[in-house]
């Protein structure tokens, strides 16, 4: 259906689509803004576009600016990457409607799981457990809130029926502080995602952040390649991501895949996508689904032996799936560290000129990064520099090979999270598997 794919996105993951395209034959055209000009995907890539300045909003945001971008080159398909427009229906829409490919997604889809609410429903609908409550909007009424609330039992959290990344969710552990964090949960939300609407669920208190990673064709398959344990995180953010899910039942597990790709069947599904899970006392809850590739997918690709991006462009190419659920194994263990440009103690972004790189290297070592010495790490986007990313035959070997990685990284001139990973790897509940999401930052203020 195309021959050339614009990428719409930056870094690391502009670099890795960028690869995969050239795998399968494509041309790639790259789009940058001006503070980007220098990327190695830029200087890789058959076409590059500037599209704006160094502000997001003013070109990696700049949807009227992407589709030019696109006609310009000839290419037939843009690929969103991860953040972004990845998610965003009405850009979707906008591709489909320029009469090229959205790699990614159907619009509706991404509007139906977008919706915190709606995506529940379709969840309970196709039995996929979850989260008790959730199942309606609650209006500015406090009174209902109270009912919604009670029927549930405390403590409750309030969260944004648009949200993501952390925004739009506050904990009420009784009746007394609910009006208030109404109020306030709301005003976030209109804030953060141009929509007050708010839910309320159960607040589960010490459970884990679990994944199942799936993908769909447009001709009605869908497969589950696996699960992913992503609790250690601060402030909802996620730090270090691992595959399998450590120390869950295998035919537990499986069972929840089946249902989350008969999910896929029921709305439609096309291509990658996660359904995201809090796991406490041997019990699965669906929170949301993420409608695109995802930063932690290289674990799935190591552990599954599939490259999830080119399985990714040929879905989007019209291509039945190459191959069923009896083809999906999983194969040893695979652990991923998000290496951030960041202050040590602030956790505040980082940015300034990398006098120095090492990565590392050996069996089962794997680095996805666009950063060399004498890269300037800008101020404008997400702090990202480098997924480090590990493979052994056993969660032991892969934790084994990770603190060899670790020791070896070297980064120069800018502040990183090095060191919070080397504590983490040496953290004796990390090494044991299975700790909750509350963790990390229990970790973190013991000192």
């Amino acid at each position: 259906m195309f021959d050339t794919v614009l990428i719409a996105n930056r870094g690391e993951i502009a670099l890795r689509v960028q690869r995969a395209c050239k795998a399968l034959g494509l041309r790639t055209v790259a789009v940058f803004s001006e503070a980007d000009r220098d990327l190695p995907h830029v200087a890789l890539a058959d076409a590059a576009v500037c599209i704006g300045p160094a502000p997001a909003s003013r070109s990696y945001l700049d949807q009227a600016a992407i589709l030019f971008a696109a006609r310009a080159s000839g290419a037939g398909a843009i690929h969103p990457g991860y953040g972004f427009l990845s998610e965003n229906a009405g850009f979707a829409a906008r591709v489909e409607e320029a009469g090229l490919v959205f790699i990614g997604p159907r619009p509706g889809s991404i509007r139906l799981m977008g919706d915190k609410i709606a995506a529940k429903r379709a969840m309970r609908e196709a039995g996929v457990p979850c989260v008790p409550g959730g199942e309606e909007a609650l209006s500015g009424d406090a009174a209902e809130a109270r009912r919604a609330a009670a029927a549930i039992g405390y403590p409750v959290i309030l969260k944004a029926a648009g949200g993501g990344g952390g925004r739009g969710m506050r904990v009420v552990t009784g009746e007394a502080g609910l009006a208030d964090a109404l109020a306030v949960t709301r005003e976030e939300a209109r804030r953060a995602f141009g929509d007050g609407t708010v839910y309320v669920e159960k607040f589960l208190g010490g459970p884990r952040h679990v994944e199942i990673q799936v993908i769909a064709d447009a001709q009605g398959g869908a497969l589950w390649l696996g699960s992913r344990d992503c609790s250690l995180q601060r402030r909802h953010q996620k730090v270090v991501e691992e595959a399998p899910a450590p120390g869950l039942a295998p035919d537990l597990v499986a069972r929840i895949g089946a249902a989350c790709v008969e999910a896929c069947r029921r709305i439609g599904y096309r291509g990658v996508g996660t359904f995201e899970f809090l796991v406490e006392d041997g019990a699965f809850h669906f929170i949301e689904m993420n409608t695109r590739l995802q930063v932690e997918h290289p674990v799935t690709e190591m552990t599954a032996g599939l490259d999830l991006v080119q399985l990714q462009l040929r879905v989007a190419m019209g291509d039945s799936l190459p191959i069923g659920q009896g083809d999906i194994a999983c194969r040893g263990h695979a652990i991923e560290c998000r290496i951030n440009a960041e202050d040590p103690v602030s956790f505040a972004p980082s940015p300034g000129l990398v006098t120095a790189w090492s990565a590392p290297g050996g069996p089962g070592i794997r680095v996805d990064t666009h950063v060399a010495a004498g890269y300037r790490m800008p101020a404008h986007y997400d702090s990202l520099l480098a997924k480090l990313v590990v493979h052994g035959d056993s969660r032991a070997e892969a934790l084994a090979r990770l603190r060899v990685a670790l020791a070896e990284m070297r980064v120069g001139g800018i502040s990183t999270n090095l060191d919070l990973h080397r504590r983490i790897v040496a953290d004796p509940a990390f090494i044991a598997g299975g700790v909750d999401i509350h963790h990390l930052e229990r970790l973190m203020a013991a000192g």
